[in-house]
């Protein structure tokens, strides 16, 4: 990403996706700034007009992750994933989205992940993001903290 983000940022997902879910749900938790505000577009009550000026779809949406700063700048696949795990603290894996010679990889794997993400689900997938979600012991920031469980039956 060339220029900073203007936060919050809005993450548009499919939480009929229960990896997705997991992820977004996760990631919310560490969100100890309140700068990231998730978007179901896979819900029936879900308001396409948010995109529709800038020409993204419902459809386009439910395909591949998409996020709104507060700017108005939208993104997409893997930015927002680098930009949703930064404004959660995962400051490590944020500069791992963004590194300059893994992100070629990322932006070919991505497109795959997400075209095979319930199969994924069934592999087990979700179990990565629930441990992600548990508190550490050792790790001051997270002392004393109580993270909502992410656990779901699927």
């Amino acid at each position: 990403m060339s220029s900073a983000l203007a936060y919050p940022l809005t993450v548009y997902y499919d939480a009929s996706c229960p990896l997705c879910r997991s992820e977004m749900e996760t990631l919310k938790a560490r969100d100890t700034d309140d700068v990231l505000r998730l978007v179901d577009c896979s819900a029936p009550t879900f308001d396409e007009a948010a995109g529709a000026a800038d020409g993204i779809t419902r459809a386009m949406m439910m395909a591949r992750i998409h996020a709104r700063d507060a700017g108005g700048r939208w993104l997409r696949g893997v930015d927002v994933f680098a930009a949703a795990y930064r404004a959660a603290g995962f400051t490590m894996l944020a500069r791992i989205y963004e590194s300059r010679l893994l992100r070629p990889l990322f932006d070919r794997l991505y497109p795959w992940i997400a075209d095979h993400r319930y199969l994924l689900t069934r592999c087990g997938l979700p179990r990565l993001f629930r441990w992600l979600a548990r508190p550490r012991r050792d790790c001051t920031l997270c002392a004393g903290r109580v993270i909502p469980s992410t656990k779901r039956d699927y």
